[in-house]
């Protein structure tokens, strides 16, 4: 099975770098695809072009795949699903670690925040090096997503919330340390490729 691990957008490290070297041990082939560029407008766009294209030259299409993403990757999971779809490729599963939830229709990550966070709660002051119109760009829209199972993965307990709406969905949660995600995310990973 191979684990596409799609990082987090604008350059942001990964919160579990050890996860990719951890996966081959509980039988996993983890593919962590190059994504950049995304920092120019069309932010969103710019990051599910350039990781469809990676997809596809790291990863031969007939090989059992889920996409998981991490972090601001995870409202565009459902684009760079539907992208996968376009070009043949079938997708077992999708997990979302320590990310917001893919919403139906084109929502900003600003209307993402607010609709997921426990209070409405207004997102808050940009990090440093955010480029402006990141937060308030509409997102791709994705027809008909999800179109296999879907999973979340918590690490961050900050995101809590955001795992209880995944498990409202029906989707499968697992919570775990950073040091135990390469476990847990294997374990859903088998799940999903069984419920496919």
């Amino acid at each position: 099975m191979i684990a596409v691990l799609l990082p987090p957008t604008l350059g942001v490290p990964t919160r579990l770098p050890g996860l990719a070297d951890r996966l081959p041990d509980h039988g996993l082939t983890p593919v962590r695809p190059e994504v950049g560029g995304d920092e120019h407008p069309p932010h969103a766009a710019r990051y599910v072009a350039r990781a469809s294209l990676e997809i596809n030259r790291l990863v031969d299409p007939g090989a059992p795949t889920a996409l998981v993403a991490e972090g601001g990757a995870g409202p565009l999971l459902g684009a760079v699903g539907q992208a996968q779809r376009s070009a043949h490729r079938p997708v077992f599963g999708y997990v979302l670690v320590d990310a917001f939830l893919p919403q139906p229709g084109s929502p900003t990550r600003e209307e993402i925040a607010r609709s997921q966070s426990p209070e409405k709660a207004d997102p808050g002051t940009p990090p440093a090096g955010e480029p402006p119109g990141y937060r308030t760009e509409p997102l791709p829209m994705a027809s008909d997503w999800p179109d296999a199972p879907c999973g979340y993965l918590l690490t961050d307990p900050g995101l809590g919330h955001v795992a209880r709406l995944a498990g409202l969905r029906g989707w499968s949660v697992r919570e775990a340390a950073p040091d135990e995600a390469p476990q847990a995310l294997a374990e859903l990973l088998v799940e999903l490729r069984g419920m496919s």
